[in-house]
């Protein structure tokens, strides 16, 4: 049942969450677990969490972490396709062209290492989860962000972000078989920080260093809202209006930080009720929906916390013989 090198169980699952752009920080986490001589047999990930969960089942997540430390503002914009807004603000065909550039054509069964994705079935409200098929469909249909990101049409079913229903796949990463679960939560404090950066303005900040930063996230929201521009409607048109009054936030900052306060507290009920045995949390507030360009000190972050977490290695495998003898959960 143990892994001779690390003093772990031998069949450990992974449960990566949701977060966005913070969901670099969990290829920081995979590194520490990897130099922790921690071997992974399975791995389930909500939004972004299934995109690197399938880097890591595909064994590139060093291809992911190189793409992803080179993102700039203007790669990140040139994925978001806006669509007229009917159920979803941004389309999601780019970026669905580009993972069929970038990630292997493989179903999920084909994985070496066994690998599911969360989504959220729209109609019932019920989580869906998806381990068989195209891979990188289920990537795109985790990520659905509901009023960003379209949703996705499988079979009779509209799905969505699993985020909604299950921020860290916790229970579905047990339903695999792993009998010890190390999960990695990216929401744990993102509601109740009110600082300069809370909320990007509709107008470039002053000419300063810390304003040369801001002005970096107002271009993504700005090139965002000169796509809306395009379409013409009276409802776009008081949208528009609403984007311009200062210091109003804008549309995609009113839908993603709902999302986030939702998110968080689901995620606290959740683990609660179902605490892993192993849990991460990278303190990631000051990160934000869109800013996948601060990869460098999102990965840091995640690979920091994991080693903390993992320093108390010895207590946790103490845990998880008692466990085996029936006592109760080492993550309770």
């Amino acid at each position: 049942m143990y892994d001779n090198n690390s003093g772990f169980p031998k069949n450990i699952g992974l449960a990566l969450g949701s977060g966005s752009a913070r969901g670099w920080a969990h290829i920081g986490v995979i590194r520490a677990l990897a130099e922790a001589g921690i071997e992974i047999k399975c791995v389930a990930g909500t939004s972004i969490g299934s995109l690197v969960g399938a880097a890591f089942a595909l064994n590139k997540t060093d291809v992911l972490e190189d793409f992803a430390r080179q993102l700039d503002w203007k790669q990140i914009v040139s994925f978001l396709d806006v669509t007229f807004p009917r159920s979803g603000l941004i389309d999601g065909e780019k970026l669905t062209d580009f993972f069929r550039g970038h990630v292997l054509e493989i179903n999920i069964e084909e994985l070496p290492i066994r690998y599911c994705a969360v989504a959220t079935d729209l109609a019932t409200g019920h989580e869906f989860v998806l381990n068989k098929g195209n891979l990188i469909d289920a990537i795109r249909t985790s990520i659905s962000v509901p009023g960003i990101f379209t949703p996705v049409k499988k079979e009779a079913d509209f799905l969505i972000d699993g985020g909604l229903v299950n921020p860290v796949p916790v229970s579905v990463i047990r339903d695999m078989g792993a009998d010890y679960v190390i999960a990695v939560d990216l929401n744990h404090d993102i509601v109740g920080k009110k600082n300069a950066n809370s909320m990007t303005q509709v107008a470039p900040p002053a000419k300063s260093t810390e304003g040369r930063s801001l002005r970096k996230k107002w271009k993504i929201t700005q090139d965002l809202n000169n796509r809306l521009n395009k379409f013409n409607s009276p409802a776009l048109s008081q949208v528009r209006h609403w984007m311009h009054r200062d210091p109003m936030p804008n549309i995609f900052e009113v839908l993603t930080t709902s999302i986030n306060i939702m998110e968080a507290q689901i995620t606290a009920t959740k683990l609660a009720a179902d605490p892993p045995d192993l849990l991460i949390q990278p303190k990631l507030g000051n990160i934000k929906f869109l800013e996948f360009h601060r990869a460098e000190e999102t990965i840091v972050e995640g690979y920091r916390e994991a080693v903390k977490q993992l320093r108390n290695k010895d207590e946790i495998t103490s845990h998880y013989q008692n466990w085996e003898r029936g006592t109760p959960n080492p993550g309770g």
